[in-house]
């Protein structure tokens, strides 16, 4: 909890008030009666030591207006002390009476609006008492000596309610601003941890979705081309090539990352649609294996996480069309969508066992839709990636099954929808929908 000072105005009253209950105590030893400045003296020097060690010990000026006031030991100790000094050096010194004055605020600071109010009642009596029965002589006005402690107590009694409603007011605001400012760290720091979390995401999503689809391919390249060494040459540098093809992908999407740049097949075409076609050719360049175990080695989770079996190795066809009339689309919608259709043919290529495969891409007034469909052997969309990935022969897969859950993350993200229609033996068919017009916020293309 905050503990907030005493505003400099309540600190400015007390030294005020120090200041003038010692001005007072030596005009009114100074004005005392012939033969009655000593014992005036000396009463006012008790006065000023219990004022000073009240002052030490109760410490009014470091208390806070709502704690509770006026106990017994040392407040009311320290008050009573007092009056009984004032009233001895009154009796020695009629102008003791202007003691009163700054004694009234003394007593509503330091025993709270309720018993302060009774004391500085009890001090109006007494001045007025001692006004009417010493002061006023034969034929004199006693109005001043009935108004003047009573305007005085009154006085201070308003004022000392009204600075400590303003110390109230002014505390609850601290207090509202301090947790509003305490409210704003904590989201703050919610927000940083999110940024992060997505950061993380979207570099997952990027890894998985470049690097590590450019790697497999280079590692079934060059298993082809060793396959091949000694028996055709002129394969295995078309083979290397298209390694080196691959590697050079892999690169400039490792430098992407880094630099958050848009996807290099985006940067070295003019639409999306060029950019598919790029992606579809770099496909069916892949070799597939034929081998159980050198399939398992080169598999990577990427789309709709089918389960693995043997492959054929039969080649793979992909076309690419579109519907409707193409429009430019911003660059995080058509980021967003190349590494969809990205995931969705990777995982055809290496999972689903097609022959034909066909992305279309759908414009609509409002929308754009990415559909996928091959003619491979399809899964049971009920299944968990656990659960299919119990069905495998090592641990070299564990973890898997990281693409459909990143196409559905980047659907949401573009404010789209994910649908997949497949069973087992019957394809798979992936639609992506999303709006053109795309929410206001970051996405993975604009930081």
């Amino acid at each position: 909890m905050i503990r907030h000072r005493v505003p400099s105005a309540t600190r400015g009253l007390f030294l005020g008030l120090d200041v003038l209950l010692a001005v007072l105590v030596v005009v009114a030893v100074v004005q005392a009666p012939s033969g009655r400045t000593g014992p005036a003296a000396a009463v006012a020097a008790v006065l000023l030591g219990v004022y000073v060690w009240g002052r030490t010990v109760v410490r009014v000026h470091e208390r806070s207006v709502d704690t509770p006031r006026g106990a017994w030991w040392p407040d009311a100790a320290w008050v009573a002390g007092l009056a009984l000094a004032w009233v001895a050096l009154l009796w020695l010194t009629p102008a003791a009476l202007w003691i009163a004055f700054p004694f009234m605020f003394l007593q509503m600071h330091v025993l709270g609006p309720h018993r302060g109010v009774v004391a500085v009642a009890a001090t109006t009596v007494v001045a007025v008492a001692e006004g009417l029965l010493v002061q006023v002589g034969p034929g004199d006005s006693w109005t001043g000596y009935v108004l003047g402690p009573v305007l005085g107590g009154a006085v201070a009694v308003g004022v000392v309610l009204g600075i400590e409603a303003f110390v109230r007011e002014t505390q609850a605001r601290q207090r509202t601003v301090d947790e509003l400012t305490e409210v704003r760290q904590h989201l703050a720091q919610a927000e940083r941890e999110r940024a992060v979390t997505h950061e993380r995401a979207r570099l997952a999503r990027d890894i998985h979705d470049t690097l590590a689809q450019s790697l497999s391919a280079i590692e079934l390249l060059l298993r082809a081309a060793e396959n091949t060494v000694g028996t055709d040459d002129d394969r295995v540098r078309a083979l290397l090539a298209e390694a080196r093809g691959a590697a050079r992908d892999g690169l400039a999407e490792a430098r992407r990352v880094v630099h958050d740049l848009t996807p290099p097949d985006l940067e070295r075409t003019t639409t999306l649609l060029e950019a598919l076609r790029r992606v579809a050719a770099r496909t069916e360049a892949t070799p597939r294996e034929t081998n159980h175990d050198a399939s398992h080695d080169a598999s990577h989770d990427a789309g709709h996480d089918e389960g693995h079996d043997e492959g054929t190795g039969r080649p793979l066809t992909v076309t690419v069309r579109t519907s409707g009339t193409p429009r430019p689309l911003g660059v995080p919608l058509e980021t967003g969508l190349l590494r969809i259709a990205q995931s969705a043919l990777a995982n055809v290529a290496e999972h689903a066992d097609a022959a034909r495969a066909q992305v279309t891409l759908t414009y609509a007034p409002e929308t754009v839709t990415l559909d996928v469909v091959d003619d491979g052997k399809g899964f049971d969309p009920a299944t968990t990636p656990a659960d299919r990935q119990a069905g495998r022969q090592t641990d070299r897969h564990a973890g898997r099954g990281f693409g459909l859950p990143a196409i559905r993350s980047r659907a949401a993200e573009l404010g789209g929808t994910l649908a997949l229609e497949t069973a087992p033996g019957g394809g798979t068919a992936l639609a992506v929908t999303v709006p053109t017009t795309q929410p206001a916020g970051p996405t993975e293309a604009t930081r």
